[in-house]
C-alpha cells in the first residue's frame, strides 16, 4: 500500500489550510502533518461546533483530494458502513434467470461486483486518488461499531466473502471526530494520534471572523466576539458554535449594522442562541430590555 506525502512540512499545513479559509494554530498543523506523515489516523476530539468536522474538508481541499464522509449514529452497521448487496436488484435477477440455470451461477452472478453497494469505507479504501476519509461523531455509533472500524482501520482491507479481500493501494488520510458524549476505547485511541480542538481564544476567533467574513471591520469582529464570549460562559443548553460566530457576522453586514449594541443583539440573538431558554438567560444575563 502507498503512503503519499500531502504536506511537506506542519508549516506548510497551515499555510495551506489558511489559503482554504481554515486558520489552524502549531498544535493543530503539527498533528496533521504527523498524521499523514506516519499513515495513522487523526482521532479529534471536543465540543460541537469547534472545527472539527471543518478540519476534514479544509485537508480535502487543500489536498484537492476526495471526502467520504462517515456519519455516525446510534445503530449505525457494517451494511451501511462497509458495503451490502442490492438486494432487490438481486431478487430482480432470480426471477429473470432462466428455467434451465442452475443456482450456482445465478448465486454467482448476482453476488458479483455489479450488486455490489458501496458504502463510506469500502469507497475509501477502493479509491486510487488522494482521499479523506471523515469518520464523523465517532461517539455516537455503538460500540460494536468500534471493533469494525479497528479491523478496517488496522490493514485498510476489507474481505468480502463472496468476492475476495479488498485491500487499499493508497492509504487515505482518515480524521474521526469525537464531541465526547461517550469514552472511545482504548484500542481505537491507541491506533490513533489525538487532537483536542476547544473554542478559540479571542484573537484567533477574531481571525477566523475577519477571514471568513470579507468586509466586516476589525473593531467589529473583535466586538462580536467578545459577546460570544460572553454567552458561551453563561450555563445555556447549546453554547454557539465558531460557525455561528461566523453566521452572526454574515447577519450583521446584511443588516447594515457597524455596531453591536443592544438593540442589534436583541434583533440577530436567535443566530447564535438556539433555545428559547438560552435566549431568556442572555437577554437577562446582558441587562436587554425585551
Amino acid at each position: 500500500m502507498t503512503v503519499h506525502a500531502l504536506f511537506a512540512s506542519p508549516d506548510d499545513v497551515a499555510a495551506r489550510l489558511a489559503e482554504g479559509g481554515y486558520l489552524t494554530d502549531e498544535a493543530i498543523a503539527t498533528t496533521v502533518f504527523l498524521a499523514q506523515a506516519l499513515g495513522k489516523p487523526l482521532l479529534v476530539e471536543g465540543p460541537a461546533g469547534v472545527g472539527k468536522t471543518e478540519l476534514a474538508k479544509a485537508v480535502a481541499r487543500a489536498c484537492e483530494a476526495e471526502l467520504i464522509r462517515l456519519q455516525c449514529y446510534e445503530g449505525l452497521d457494517e451494511a451501511r458502513a462497509l458495503y451490502e448487496f442490492n438486494y432487490k436488484k438481486q431478487l430482480l435477477a432470480i426471477q429473470a434467470a432462466p428455467s434451465d440455470r442452475g443456482w450456482q451461477e445465478t448465486h454467482d452472478d448476482i453476488f458479483s461486483e455489479d450488486f455490489l453497494l458501496e458504502r463510506p469505507l469500502l469507497a475509501a479504501i477502493r479509491r486510487t486518488g488522494p482521499t479523506v476519509l471523515l469518520i464523523d461523531e465517532a461517539d455516537k455509533a455503538d460500540v460494536e461499531m468500534e471493533g469494525m472500524l479497528l479491523e478496517v482501520l488496522s490493514d485498510f482491507q476489507v474481505t468480502i466473502p463472496e468476492l475476495g479481500t479488498v485491500a487499499a493501494t493508497r492509504r487515505p488520510f482518515v480524521l474521526i471526530t469525537s464531541n465526547a458524549a461517550r469514552e472511545l476505547s482504548e484500542a481505537l485511541k491507541r491506533r490513533c494520534l489525538y487532537l483536542h480542538l476547544d473554542y478559540p481564544a479571542a484573537d484567533r476567533e477574531r481571525d477566523i471572523v475577519l477571514a471568513q467574513v470579507p468586509g466586516i471591520e476589525a473593531e467589529l469582529a473583535a466586538q462580536l466576539v467578545r459577546t460570544v464570549g460572553t454567552l458561551r460562559a453563561l450555563e445555556v443548553k447549546k453554547a454557539p458554535s465558531i460557525a455561528e460566530t461566523v453566521d452572526w457576522a454574515r447577519t450583521l453586514l446584511a443588516l447594515g449594522l457597524d455596531d453591536l449594541d443592544e438593540s442589534a443583539v436583541d434583533r440577530t440573538l436567535g443566530v447564535v442562541l438556539k433555545h428559547v431558554s438560552d435566549q431568556e438567560r442572555a437577554r437577562k444575563e446582558l441587562g436587554l430590555k425585551s
